[in-house]
């Protein structure tokens, strides 16, 4: 960036644009901006909150929307970009962000955390508006019919991808971080012993997962607690990846791989958990989730659920539902009740590992970034834009508190069987601190297909 330019972005000003003609401008065929596509840009930056960015349209002309410093610059180059902006910023800036007609300059993940906060203030503050977005961006269905297609569209699209760029037990959720150094393979490994210690695991148990991934936490407990696992998942290419893992391990007698929905799920478990499968469920479908656990789990048996979550009922960012994660709606604590009290379950404790996420999701997009040139090559340029602003936009929704991660314990609301304190959470079987995560991570079979 030039030394003008960054000057610029520092100048306080108010909601006011200029015109700039300089050699290198956009094509001037496009058209210079008109009056009424100013205010209609106006109305749109005062809706989202004014956040502190500065536009620049393809005749030059530049708008600031705050008064303060500007936190990115951001270009729009063709009065196509811009009308679809106006009409729905939420869904279409991440269409015209991965077709080129905008782009960013300046840090993406700090420039979507403020326009986060401008937009969550400015929701609060005009329910009507917040209603209006929900009617227009419903999530797509998640009955049977069409869960597949959901998970498909997301799960699905290359094993191989998603090997660049996580763990290296491919686990694709939020990490568990016991110091903020931890390595993104030490933070996974502490995730599945904290959801263990948290489920009280114990050998000869038997253990019923919704939702497994490609069967590394499955896996995990059979290795590490002693457990049956029965886990099941609608991806086929997941599916696949576990089951030979489970071969590749020698676990295959412990855990089994079902390729079927939650729905279907049969048998009595001392123990149910699901680790990032509430926020493809659908809230119409959460009352019958609590059906199906209290249908298999046994009368002394306990569960926990991993989600991302909401402070309040909301949705999820409409371009993120409608272009990456169809079908995705993270629950607000509230929300999640459904599952649980229906049912006669009763939540033990409530954990929010919101910074966690974040974290991990840093991780993602690092390894990300540094494999981007293989990835372009498996898919295009296209893909690569939509996928890094999809982890970019993640990062931030956290960091501004716009998702959260909880995780729920519960058991059978008459049971007794209930920990005294925490304590369990924080030592070994011996009485002794866990060992650090470092000692675990790497201790097992390659993960190879």
């Amino acid at each position: 960036m030039k030394d003008r330019d960054k000057e610029l972005l520092s100048v306080p000003s108010g909601p006011r644009s200029q015109r700039v003609r300089e050699a290198g401008d956009p094509d001037r065929a496009r058209g210079r901006v008109s009056g009424i596509e100013r205010r209609l840009l106006a109305y749109m930056l005062g809706a989202i909150g004014n956040p502190p960015v500065q536009l620049v349209l393809w005749d030059g002309e530049r708008f600031d929307s705050a008064r303060g410093p500007s936190v990115a610059r951001v270009h729009v180059h063709d009065r196509s970009a811009l009308l679809r902006l106006i009409l729905d910023p939420e869904l279409y800036f991440g269409d015209a962000y991965t077709s080129g007609s905008i782009e960013v300059e300046g840090d993406l993940v700090g420039f979507l955390e403020s326009l986060y906060r401008s937009m969550a203030r400015t929701t609060a503050s005009n329910p009507l508006r917040a209603r209006m977005l929900s009617w227009f961006h419903r999530p797509r269905s998640t009955a049977i019919a069409q869960a597949r297609d959901n998970i498909y569209s997301h799960y699905d699209i290359s094993n191989e991808f998603y090997r660049l760029w996580l763990d290296e037990r491919m686990v694709y959720t939020c990490a568990y971080f016991p110091t903020p150094e931890a390595t993104l393979e030490q933070a996974q490994v502490a995730k599945m012993h904290h959801v263990c210690r948290k489920l009280r695991l114990r050998p000869g148990e038997s253990v019923v997962e919704a939702g497994c991934g490609w069967g590394s936490l499955a896996l995990f407990m059979a290795r590490h607690y002693g457990v049956r696992v029965r886990a099941y998942n609608i991806s086929r290419e997941q599916i696949a990846y576990a089951r030979r893992q489970a071969e590749l391990q020698g676990l295959g007698s412990r855990v089994e791989f079902v390729e079927d929905d939650y729905r279907n799920i049969t048998g009595g478990y001392d123990a149910f958990v699901s680790v990032g499968m509430l926020e493809h469920v659908g809230q119409r479908y959460y009352r019958m989730l609590g059906q199906v656990i209290d249908r298999v789990l046994k009368d002394d048996g306990r569960g926990l659920i991993h989600s991302i979550g909401r402070i309040r009922p909301g949705q999820m960012n409409a371009w993120i539902e409608r272009r990456i994660f169809p079908g995705a709606a993270p629950p607000s604590l509230a929300e999640m009740m459904e599952i649980f009290e229906p049912a006669g379950l009763a939540v033990l404790d409530v954990e929010n590992l919101r910074l966690h996420y974040a974290r991990t999701l840093e991780h993602w997009l690092r390894r990300f970034d540094r494999a981007q040139t293989r990835i372009e090559e498996m898919f295009d340029a296209r893909f690569v834009r939509a996928w890094r602003l999809y982890l970019a936009g993640s990062i931030a929704a956290f960091l501004s508190s716009d998702l959260q991660l909880f995780q729920v314990v519960f058991n059978r609301g008459a049971s007794n069987e209930v920990p005294w304190t925490r304590d369990h959470l924080y030592r070994d079987i011996a009485g002794r601190p866990p060992a650090p995560a470092a000692a675990e991570a790497g201790a097992h079979e390659p993960a190879s297909v």
